[in-house]
């Protein structure tokens, strides 16, 4: 018993000794030979100057981010930090023929390219047609389609069915249909008369005196995000979706209705596609040359239909000011989140590629479906009726 108390003295002292060499040399290891403190200065500055990407796209979305964040802005001079537009917005919005320089295969570029560039720094338009009470009572869902003016058998389809305003579930439902203008550039007979007579009937169109076409889908994007802000902010979830599919509004509120609180306010649910990047082929309607833009794509929600919360649309709506625009929407929705640091959550009921053509006649197919790409205004009625029918058994 002694030898073992001597062993824990000798070792208990031994521990000690080691403390005090150590705090000895920490103490010593910190002064110069007069005692003073030493004061470390880094060699070079922790945060280099960034290497300017060579697609355009890329490099002005560098400047952007250097410009909102103040440590790396240091870095830089006004010459540095400086855009072909002078900001991301434009209003009134005026062209910018800088970008013919700025792109080095401009020439080359199909028109649509060279139409979007001149004008992705505009985002903000006139309203034309809009309905500033339709969310006087906060829905609970607001069902937000993307459509053209000529479109009206789309519209009435929808409304017929998945679209239907009013309580479904014992739960509010708003629909709004988005729209740019069809204009006599692209060859479109104006349709403007009819476009507000059905304005007046159904109070469910928003307007834009925008040219409405496939790049100019983000253009869309970012006048519904702030639309929202202003005309619809106590919605609590948002469906965003094309004219052109069925969507299961019952199997939607079911999916919200039984989220909660943390899930809800961070929600972003869609077709999710990872590991994409553009395509290189000019004859594919999603091609990005990559004098415009490289690099992988942030995982997105297929711009077919996806749904997410208030609160998600309101950080949307704030981050979208620190993103450029691009000219595949559902890509730039998936840049935004990025920013954010959400990323869209994955759900099965979403076939934004179609099912397979043998179920396609099946009613019960639909049942357990939230969204199914493409249904033309015919087939949207039938698959609505099947699902309504007191008939229907799917077990």
């Amino acid at each position: 018993m002694a030898m073992q108390r001597m062993r824990l003295k000798l070792g208990v002292t031994v521990v000690m000794v080691n403390l005090f060499i150590f705090i000895l040399i920490f103490r010593h290891s910190g002064q110069d030979k007069n005692g003073h403190h030493k004061v470390r200065i880094p060699s070079a500055p922790f945060w280099s100057k960034l290497t300017p990407p060579l697609a355009y796209w890329n490099r002005q979305q560098q400047v952007v981010d250097i410009q909102n964040n103040p440590v790396l802005a240091a870095n830089y001079s006004a010459t540095d930090l400086r855009l072909t537009e002078d900001s991301l917005t434009s209003d009134p919005c005026t062209q910018n023929m800088g970008v013919t320089t700025q792109v080095k295969d401009y020439n080359s570029l199909p028109e649509r390219f060279k139409d979007f560039l001149h004008f992705m720094h505009c985002r903000s338009y006139p309203i034309v047609l809009d309905q500033p009470d339709i969310c006087e009572e906060p829905p609970f869902l607001l069902l937000a389609i993307k459509s053209q003016v000529s479109h009206f058998d789309r519209r009435q389809a929808i409304r017929q069915s998945w679209g239907r305003a009013g309580v479904i579930g014992n739960q509010t439902v708003v629909t709004v249909f988005l729209l740019g203008n069809a204009t006599a550039w692209d060859h479109h007979p104006d349709l403007s008369f009819s476009l507000r007579d059905e304005s007046l009937r159904h109070q469910d169109i928003i307007q834009w005196d925008f040219r409405d076409s496939f790049f100019n889908l983000t253009v869309k994007e970012v006048l519904f995000l702030e639309w929202i802000q202003t005309r619809c902010p106590g919605a609590r979830f948002i469906f965003k979706g094309d004219d052109d599919v069925f969507v299961n509004t019952y199997r939607i509120l079911d999916f919200l209705k039984g989220l909660t609180e943390p899930k809800a306010r961070d929600l972003f649910v869609g077709d999710v596609i990872t590991e994409a990047g553009p395509h290189r082929d000019k004859k594919v309607k999603y091609f990005i040359p990559e004098s415009l833009y490289t690099g992988k794509y942030p995982p997105y929600a297929g711009g077919g239909g996806y749904f997410y919360s208030g609160e998600v649309a309101a950080r949307l709506h704030s981050v979208s000011r620190r993103v450029l625009l691009f000219p595949i929407d559902d890509v730039y929705t998936g840049m935004c989140l990025k920013k954010l640091g959400l990323g869209p959550e994955r759900h099965k009921g979403f076939r934004t590629f179609d099912i397979e053509a043998k179920y396609r006649s099946n009613p019960c197919a639909y049942n357990s479906l939230i969204l199914v790409h493409p249904r033309t205004p015919q087939q949207i009625i039938q698959i609505w009726a099947w699902l309504n029918s007191p008939d229907l058994n799917c077990q």
